[in-house]
């Protein structure tokens, strides 16, 4: 089994509604190709993580389209929410919608072996350029709240499997962020005193599309790998993490 993940696609149905060339030729026919290099990388036995920004829909009914587009792809799929995510809805909605042929997390973890996932969207962090403090402080409490919840549920899940399975093991673990995990100038935030304080391995994120955000982001932060999977970072193409 491996791992694998990406963000940002950006779909928009069959034709697209919204073309992604409007932003640059590097994504012209973007939806194709990512397609055709996640069949060539991806088994029906591998994880792959969708770390949100999935539709340009507003509504889940529109969004539906693009979901089983993704669903029909190799592997077992899990998603997170992203900032244009604007048809994401209740897991029981989403779950019916889309008959349990992907897995959506928003603040839950799971585990599968040794191997720990979960997370949520993230937001923007403290002294970023963009951070308001009045109406965003909020929001990013709520987020970390999110976030540690999902850390501590994968930690329950750890918990559980080693003791059915008697694992020796050493256990993975791999936050799911939309946002990357610090501001604009790289700084600590609530998000990494968590990568800190739950020993997480591996961070993966997205949201990020320009060449001076993919020139500073660092390859670790403390003892956590660090991924921006964002798609066009990525040239369309999946990442291995494990």
């Amino acid at each position: 089994m491996k791992i694998f993940a990406i963000g940002d696609l950006h779909f928009s149905g069959e034709p697209p509604t919204k073309p992604m060339d409007v932003f640059g030729p590097h994504w012209q026919n973007h939806r194709e190709r990512l397609i055709a290099s996640w069949q060539e990388q991806v088994s029906d036995d591998d994880i792959v993580f969708v770390v949100g920004d999935t539709s340009w829909a507003l509504r889940l009914a529109e969004a539906v389209s693009d979901l089983k587009t993704i669903a029909r792809l190799p592997g077992q799929i899990y998603l997170i929410r992203g900032n244009h995510d604007y048809w994401w809805s209740s897991a029981k909605k989403m779950d019916t919608a889309m008959q349990h042929e992907l897995t959506f997390l928003q603040g839950h973890g799971l585990a599968i072996g040794n191997i720990a996932f979960g997370g949520t969207r993230g937001y923007l962090c403290p002294n970023d350029t963009s951070f308001d403090e009045e109406n965003d402080t909020s929001i990013y409490t709520r987020e970390l709240l999110r976030t540690e919840a999902a850390l501590q549920e994968m930690e329950q899940a750890l918990h559980q499997n080693e003791n059915a399975e008697s694992s020796e093991q050493e256990a993975i673990r791999i936050l799911l962020l939309h946002y990357p995990p610090f501001n604009d100038k790289n700084e600590p935030s609530g998000f990494t005193e968590l990568l800190t304080k739950y020993k997480v391995d591996h961070c993966i994120f997205g949201h990020l599309h320009d060449k001076n955000s993919f020139d500073r982001i660092p390859k670790t932060f403390d003892n956590t790998q660090l991924h921006l999977v964002s798609a066009d970072y990525m040239d369309f193409k999946l990442k291995q993490i494990l």
